[in-house]
């Protein structure tokens, strides 16, 4: 029997994926260029869904790196310097193939939570923005990191929403 703590990670990954590819799935062309932040870069909601894969591929790499008993994020990682070589890297993918990928790299992360074990929720590691924490709040940092950019973008096309 899996632990509830591990299946209510899992419902919280799956409920904001959910939620994202229901909002995301349904942009026009011009609200994939809407800019929704402008500093420390000018970023497109494209952009944000870029960051979105990036930061799921990274922050599950970075609780496997925990989980396997390693530190985490390096002491001193550079978010901005991260993201903006991010952008760099995905930044001839459309918004349908970064949708796709981050659909996958979604999987693979519940994929991961399902084999974890209370010793390894409670291992604690590096994370960039939230310090020294255990696996299990590394994993709800994925999900939260995601709903707040979420919130942002619906403030951004609230305005501009459809009749």
């Amino acid at each position: 029997m899996r632990e509830s703590r591990v299946e209510t990670l899992i419902a919280k990954l799956e409920k904001g994926a959910q939620k994202t590819h229901q909002i995301l799935s349904g942009l026009t062309a011009e609200e994939w260029q809407t800019v929704m932040y402008t500093h420390p870069h000018s970023w497109t909601v494209r952009d944000l869904l870029a960051h979105f894969l990036s930061a799921e591929e990274a922050l599950l790499h970075m609780a496997q790196d925990v989980a396997s008993g390693g530190p985490g994020a390096p002491q001193g990682f550079d978010l901005d310097g991260f993201n903006a070589a991010e952008q760099k890297r995905l930044a001839d993918r459309s918004p349908q193939a970064l949708l796709a990928a981050l659909t996958s790299a979604r999987r693979d992360t519940m994929e991961w939570v399902r084999t974890l074990t209370k010793d390894v929720l409670d291992r604690v590691g590096w994370h960039p923005a939230l310090g020294e924490i255990p696996v299990e709040t590394m994993v709800l940092a994925i999900y939260g990191h995601q709903l707040m950019h979420m919130r942002d973008l619906q403030g951004v096309l609230k305005p501009q929403s459809r009749s």
